[in-house]
């Protein structure tokens, strides 16, 4: 391969449109946007118009609620906890926490915190330190010995 033979695939790319350039063309005088009015000036953008009729997007209830402060957990199951002390990336000495987790690879990024959620097995004896965990999980946690401490926790009304 030499750099004076680096070309596009075939067919990756497509010629410009030339519009406007004389009948004989097919996309001369009004350059393939119809006769006059509104739409075929430029710069217009009338999505939602229906005609002076109410727009579906403003006739249909809104619904729902995005609470502005709600917190961003990462939500791990106890089987992919499992998988990562099996690889020996967590201590089990130590306290399992979100900065744990995300060393051994377990989450992406920290987050608000973690929630540990009952799916899958857990064998290991493991001390947690999260702010969250499901029912399940928790039964889980101290069936096999473990112990399962909340942090952060928000006052329930």
């Amino acid at each position: 391969m030499k750099l004076n033979e680096i070309r596009d695939n075939e067919g990756s790319t497509k010629n410009r449109m030339r519009v406007g350039r004389g009948i004989g063309s097919g996309k001369g005088k009004t350059a393939g946007r119809g006769v006059k009015g509104q739409k075929a000036r430029t710069g217009v953008s009338i999505k939602g118009f229906e005609g002076g009729q109410m727009p579906l997007h403003r006739r249909l209830p809104k619904r729902g609620f995005n609470k502005p402060n709600a917190r961003e957990l990462n939500e791990v199951n106890l089987g992919r906890i499992q998988e990562a002390v099996a690889a020996g990336k967590l201590d089990l000495a130590a306290p399992v926490t979100v900065e744990s987790l995300v060393a051994a690879g377990v989450c992406a990024k920290l987050r608000d915190g973690v929630k540990i959620l009952g799916v899958g097995d857990l064998e290991a004896k493991l001390a947690f330190e999260v702010a969250g965990a499901s029912k399940a999980a928790v039964a889980a946690i101290e069936k096999a010995g473990g112990s399962v401490t909340i942090i952060g926790a928000v006052a329930q009304a």
